[in-house]
């Protein structure tokens, strides 16, 4: 038996059964079978008695004899019961479904062990489907019984907890052929841990709560050690082999800017983040660095003195975002704080005309054109630069891999990377998915920014509601009302938001109501933004479009229709388009009085705070890691045991013992380390790809 041994090969097992628990539980080797853990253990030690029996859906062992057995029909169905007594009381054992074969052998007033969870119906005590077994035919053993993932359909064809407990202790039989280390043993003593043959078999058949909490721990610790491993060593590799082009010149463009043009003050937070760019970006090295930044606490800024640096340095930047809206923000926004100097910024899209695709080509190509905003466009074969030094990509979890390093191609000797994102990342997974890069975070909010006050309503609430935005409206400001979006029923969607249209229009009939959604072709979006931005409009209602890159520091008020129907990051998102001016500005969650305990909690962390780091934190909770990293589909987030919510401090450790590792060793070519080397080689080399950035 070896790990690769195919499962048809195992005694029990054969073809048909093989095919069956490949299709249904995704096991095909002897390894997927010894990772393949149990949900929870028994413990068939304990003993209780029927008299000691308080706790309803317990899981139990008695230990009597069965004393009357009884077919009941009730119409069609009929169900068999039996009378169990161990002498200190009785309590009836029940199946629904049932063999005549089965009742035949039933072992009546024989000294018998049941063993299942218990029912408490009428203050008299039940035991559905018990498991059977008669005393002298007991075994005995005092490891705790593993439980494991099982479906009704292996058990109907008697694949049951016993049949996988059985294979399961054959092949741990096996173990010392089975399983070599993969830790020094440094490690392993300096953390306590159990032998790697020890952790297999006390995670299967644990001697102990304690054993099995060893074993538990040592498999966690492996996986995030592992996989921080692949990172630590691209990240080493890419500060040694990766080129790039040094830019040592601090000039006109960023100093003229920084002192006669910056509209306020930069933030301590801001001012630190720069200094570890510029550090990197000093270095014939290409810095990777991830900017982490809340909506509106000024990463554009940081963003544009970034390009300036490269200017100085006689090198063009490159900015892209997902969507036209943001992209055309970003442009928006460069431009009107370049509107005093002579820099030439261009906007590229998919819906740029022919004729400006030409010029901004030329300009490119010749070096006039020193910045250059846009989405995917950008990475056209057509578009080419003279010598792109720089490439700012924001939100960039929504491009793909091979877009990225499209990008990347534009240049000779690679650009230095920015990537940017407004939606904060929990610690825990920063520090696992992005260990490649290095990370910065503004922490800081703008001076002046007053934070922006959530409160929860209900459709009872709405005149009130109402009323308060009539009343900040008649102070100057503007409304948005947003409406959920849910791509499967896009239909009902429109349907929703026209009728909130009318709706809000025959309310607030005084005044100018512009509307936005994702149906409208590119300039029907500007025009309705440009509306609403200039003032001309009071009210804007939309869909999620707004989520992104919507920049109306006049807008105060947000109210979030369906609230309950949004994501917690969205809500988040969402919320930072009001408070971008110095007037108090509020969000108003409208939601359905019936709400799921998981909307409740939603809600109430959006009305209890506006750190987005703290609401991540939630949302991972909630979501779990693969959601928020936008990773689900692509089944990136596929830990058998580690839990990047729970077992936070394991993955700080793991990093850790990483980073102390590949300061010594960076090869990892001592003798004692060998043994780590040759297994992260084997297993895990080239299994996170799909993280590159660089």
């Amino acid at each position: 038996m070896t790990l690769d041994t195919s499962i048809e090969y195992l005694k029990g097992i054969g073809p048909e059964r093989a095919k069956l628990i490949k299709n249904v539980l995704g096991i095909s080797t002897v390894e997927d079978f010894l990772t393949f853990y149990p949900i929870r253990y028994l413990d068939k030690n304990k003993v209780y008695q029927v008299a000691q029996l308080r706790e309803n859906n317990l899981e139990v062992q008695l230990k009597g004899k069965i004393i009357q057995l009884q077919e009941i029909q009730t119409g069609k169905t009929k169900r068999l019961t039996a009378k169990f007594s161990d002498g200190t009381g009785t309590m009836d054992l029940v199946w629904f479904q049932y063999s005549k074969w089965m009742k035949e052998q039933l072992p009546v007033h024989k000294e018998i062990y049941i063993f299942g969870k218990i029912n408490l119906f009428n203050n008299q005590f039940s035991m559905p489907h018990p498991e059977i077994e008669i005393e002298e035919k007991k075994e005995a053993d005092n490891r705790l019984r593993p439980i494991y993932p099982s479906s009704e359909k292996l058990t109907k064809r008697g694949l049951n907890q016993k049949f996988f407990q059985a294979i399961l202790k054959s092949i741990c039989i096996e173990i010392p052929n089975l399983i070599e280390e993969n830790l020094s043993d440094y490690l392993i003593k300096s953390m306590q841990f159990l032998s790697r043959q020890n952790t297999y078999l006390n995670i299967h058949f644990p001697k102990n709560m304690e054993y099995f909490e060893k074993a538990d721990h040592r498999l966690k610790f492996e996986e995030s050690f592992f996989f921080q491993l692949g990172f630590g060593l691209k990240k080493l590799h890419h500060k040694t082999q990766s080129f790039g082009n040094p830019f040592p010149v601090i000039g006109d463009y960023f100093t003229g800017f920084y002192e006669n043009s910056l509209p306020f003050e930069l933030t301590n937070a801001q001012k630190r983040v720069l200094k570890e760019i510029r550090q990197d970006m000093k270095k014939p090295v290409q810095m990777n660095r991830l900017l982490q930044g809340d909506v509106g606490s000024g990463k554009t800024m940081v963003a544009l003195l970034t390009m300036l640096i490269a200017m100085d340095n006689g090198f063009q930047s490159c900015m892209m975002a997902p969507t036209e809206i943001l992209a055309q923000q970003h442009f928006n926004s460069i431009q009107d704080l370049l509107k005093d100097s002579n820099i030439n910024v261009r906007l590229l899209t998919g819906s740029t005309k022919a004729s400006d695709r030409k010029i901004i080509h030329e300009e490119l190509e010749n070096g006039e054109l020193s910045i250059l905003v846009g989405t995917h466009a950008v990475l056209e074969d057509k578009v080419k630069f003279k010598n792109l030094g720089l490439a700012i990509i924001d939100e960039q979890h929504r491009f793909g891999v091979a877009q990225r390093a499209k990008l990347w191609a534009k240049n000779k000797i690679p650009p230095h990377i920015l990537v940017m994102t407004a939606t904060p990342i929990p610690r825990t997974l920063a520090m696992s998915f992005y260990s490649d890069l290095d990370v910065s975070v503004i922490d800081e909010m703008p001076v002046g920014r007053k934070p922006i006050i959530t409160a929860h309503r209900r459709e009872k609430d709405r005149v009130s509601v109402y009323q308060f935005c009539k009343d900040e409206i008649e102070k100057g400001r503007q409304i948005y009302f947003v409406y959920p979006l849910i791509e499967e029923s896009e239909t009902l969607d429109y349907k929703n938001l026209m009728e909130g249209l009318e709706h809000i229009m025959d309310y607030f009939s005084e005044y100018n109501v512009t509307m936005l959604h994702g149906r409208m072709k590119p300039d029907e979006k500007d025009a309705a933004m440009n509306y609403f931005a200039s003032g001309k409009a009071e009210i804007m209602v939309a869909t999620t479009v707004i989520e992104v890159g919507v920049n109306v520091p006049n807008a105060s008020v947000m109210v979030i229709e369906s609230a309950e129907k949004f994501g917690l990051s969205q809500l988040h998102q969402l919320r930072g388009r009001v408070g971008r001016g110095a007037e108090q500005s509020y969000c108003i969650l409208m939601t359905s009085d019936k709400l799921t305990s998981e909307s409740r909690t939603r809600i109430r962390t959006m009305t209890e705070t506006n750190d987005g780091f703290k609401i991540s934190e939630v949302d991972m909770q909630l979501r779990g890691p693969g959601d928020i990293l936008g990773t689900q589909q692509s089944g990136v987030v596929d830990f058998k045991k580690l839990d990047l919510v729970k077992d936070s401090a394991i993955i700080k450790n793991t990093k850790r013992a990483v980073e102390k590792i590949l300061e010594i060793d960076p090869l990892l070519s001592r003798s004692e380390n060998l043994v780590i080397k040759n297994y992260y080689v084997k297993y895990y080399k080239g299994k996170n790809k799909w993280s590159k950035i660089s």
